[in-house]
């Protein structure tokens, strides 16, 4: 019966991510993906002879769309594992300090929007590619550069990656969904699926009207520029106009960072735009390849 239930598993996941990430119409909430997803990765622990290479647990988003041309990334871009309550934490911090016993958090918002990755060239944007199945994104540079908080140039001289959410406020997204329904065209469902819409657009200027914006969160290579924590790269971002997020905290143990899970969730519904979790970093970059990256 467990073993019936991971196919069906696998199928409905399947059926639920080319809704989310190609035809940006989700039927079921986030939580509830998660949810498969954790019982399916569970399950799939539990009989190891039902490993398959093409199974969602080792899949991240979704098939890149023809229209646009095909970037490998650099490194593959994955998705986060999932804790779902206190204990959850707790378990996470236990298996951190048997590596770090002296390890930090970074505790950042999750964005809602569409992952993407950024390449600068001396000083300039070259690139944006969005995450796409996690090895193979598109590039969408020109709808990337219509947001206006992104620089097109930064002081850093060399060659830089950075990760990030394209997102779009919710202010924009009432809007959008006002105008188009004086229209007469479907409304979107959430901010996040808009976004996701306009970056898809094949005519720059569309995006552009849409307004969007991005918040930046993760730096590739942090090593070179001189960064050993997560809290040094997104200064060094700050640094160079890149934005991050200010809503973000270094806590001491897990404890500070469930009260911060605590006082996001009271104020979630009042920030200008969608959330769909916190993250949680070990602050400390030098141990993450012993620790683990999810």
């Amino acid at each position: 019966m467990s073993q019936e239930r991971i196919l069906e598993l696998r199928e409905i996941l399947k059926r639920l991510s080319k809704e989310y990430y190609e035809l940006d119409a989700p039927s079921v909430s986030d939580q509830e993906y998660d949810r498969y997803m954790q019982e399916l990765m569970e399950l799939e622990s539990q009989y190891p002879e039902m490993a398959d290479p093409d199974s969602p647990t080792q899949k991240v988003g979704g098939e890149v769309l023809e229209e646009f041309t095909k970037v490998a990334h650099t490194t593959r871009m994955i998705s986060l594992a999932n804790a779902f309550n206190y204990e959850d934490l707790v378990s996470f911090d236990e298996r951190v300090r048997k590596v770090l016993p002296s390890a930090t958090y970074h505790v950042e918002l999750k964005m809602d929007g569409l992952a993407m990755s950024l390449h600068y060239v001396n000083h300039e944007l070259a690139q944006a590619v969005t995450r796409g199945d996690g090895n193979i994104g598109e590039d969408v540079t020109h709808n990337v550069k219509t947001i206006a908080s992104l620089p097109k140039r930064i002081e850093y001289p060399g060659e830089l990656e950075v990760r990030g959410e394209v997102i779009m406020p919710k202010d924009v997204f009432e809007k959008l969904n006002e105008e188009r329904k004086q229209k007469g065209e479907d409304v979107f469902a959430n901010p996040r699926n808009a976004a996701a819409g306009s970056i898809r657009q094949l005519d720059s200027n569309i995006a552009r009207q849409r307004k969007l914006d991005a918040y930046w969160y993760f730096l590739m290579d942090p090593i070179k520029v001189g960064c050993h924590t997560q809290s040094e790269a997104l200064a060094f971002l700050d640094e160079n106009h890149i934005k991050t997020n200010p809503i973000r905290k270094v806590c001491k143990n897990i404890d500070e960072v469930w009260t911060f899970i605590e006082e996001m969730t009271e104020k979630r519904q009042s920030l200008p735009y969608d959330i769909d979790g916190i993250v949680i970093k070990v602050n400390e970059m030098d141990a993450w390849n012993e620790i683990g990256e999810t």
